[in-house]
């Protein structure tokens, strides 16, 4: 009978055994949990102590690019900050407006302390430029010049004009003294000969130089210097040469030069 009792309540121990250890461990492992819970929320009340600590009096730096300067300074001074105006630092932007704040340190989000300066950097604008005056100059020597100022040179468009010689520019667009952005592409109207002003040279060679005077000169032509030289067997006030030569277009601008015999000396 002990024997077969022994034997037949040794799987009841075993089992009792292994319920009871069961029972420590699950307690074991709730301890531990706890005991980690614990310690979790130690730590987080230690870094907001501490980040309370380190950060008391701060401000977070509000986001203050695109602002004009005046709404900037207010909105530091209602977290309490200050504005600093970095003018040595200001520079052009094609997309922040003139007078904006184009920079700042501490950038947004960082922390500052009350009454601390925010240091901006303000915008200067898109960067203009001033187109120069290419009224009479020859379409080469304007291209030149607007490269040189940064600005391109736009359509040629060709016009009658008296205000200007052939080749010159009587006429630009923007007008000079305009301030505009770099890269504006100038246009220009270019003074072209009038056909119906355009004359044929007539020959003057052997005429009297006193009639040729007055028949130019009436009609509105500019007779520019006269020459003379002694020439054997022709009297003197005689025209020998002319310019321009005989046949060669002639405009109402263009200078007309005679070389006349001198009269003889007895």
């Amino acid at each position: 009978m002990r024997n077969g009792t022994a034997v037949g309540h040794t799987p009841a121990l075993r089992e009792g055994r292994i319920h009871r250890m069961r029972k420590r461990l699950l307690r074991l492992l709730g301890l531990l949990g706890y005991l980690g819970v614990l310690g979790g929320i130690l730590v987080l009340s230690s870094y907001l102590a501490f980040s309370t600590f380190v950060r008391r009096g701060s401000m977070a730096v509000p986001d203050l690019v695109g602002l004009p300067v005046a709404a900037a300074e207010q909105v530091l001074a209602e977290k309490g900050l200050r504005l600093r105006q970095l003018q040595d630092e200001a520079r052009f932007d094609e997309t922040v407006p003139a007078g904006s704040v184009l920079q700042h340190n501490p950038p947004a989000g960082s922390f500052a302390k009350q009454g601390a300066a925010v240091g901006v950097i303000l915008s200067r604008g898109q960067q203009l430029v001033e187109v120069p005056d290419l009224t009479g100059q020859a379409v080469q020597a304007a291209q030149v010049e607007l490269a040189a100022a940064g600005l391109s040179l736009g359509s040629r468009a060709s016009v009658v004009s008296l205000a200007g010689a052939p080749g010159a520019v009587v006429h630009q667009t923007p007008s000079a003294g305009e301030l505009v952005d770099q890269a504006t592409a100038v246009d220009l109207k270019v003074s072209t000969d009038n056909p119906a002003e355009i004359y044929v040279m007539p020959d003057l060679v052997y005429r009297d130089s006193e009639a040729v005077r007055r028949y130019f000169e009436t009609r509105g032509f500019q007779l520019g210097s006269i020459k003379y030289e002694p020439y054997e067997g022709v009297d003197g006030g005689i025209v020998l040469r002319q310019y321009p030569l005989a046949g060669h277009p002639l405009r109402k601008r263009d200078t007309i030069a005679l070389v006349v015999a001198a009269a003889s000396t007895p």
